[in-house]
């Protein structure tokens, strides 16, 4: 149940820096409250996955799946670089991630 927890506290989180850049974007009200909300429930989540997972790989993995998720929806729906260097990098921090899992 930890790693689920964990996986979803994960999007939690990359949901809020998208909110993050929505709310710049926008300049509205509503993506500030939506980003307060999915960090709030991100924290959450990683709190009851943290009862069960070591500190370390729950954090590492936490904002891997945060800065991934986040470099990928930036590339797809903002326009930003997708250079072969970055997405290599992208796949580097999510085999790190998926070898924190497979080790602990």
């Amino acid at each position: 149940m930890a790693w689920g927890y964990l996986i979803i506290a994960g999007l939690f989180e990359m949901f809020s820096v998208i909110m993050i850049n929505k709310m710049y974007v926008d300049r509205n009200w509503k993506p500030a409250v939506m980003m307060v909300l999915g960090f709030c429930m991100s924290f959450f989540l990683l709190s009851l996955a943290m009862q069960s997972l070591s500190v370390g790989t729950a954090y590492a993995i936490w904002t891997g799946i945060g800065a991934s998720g986040g470099a990928i929806f930036g590339m797809l729906f903002y326009n930003e670089s997708k250079d072969w260097r970055r997405i290599a990098c992208i796949a580097l921090i999510i085999s790190a991630t998926i070898g924190l899992k497979l080790v602990s």
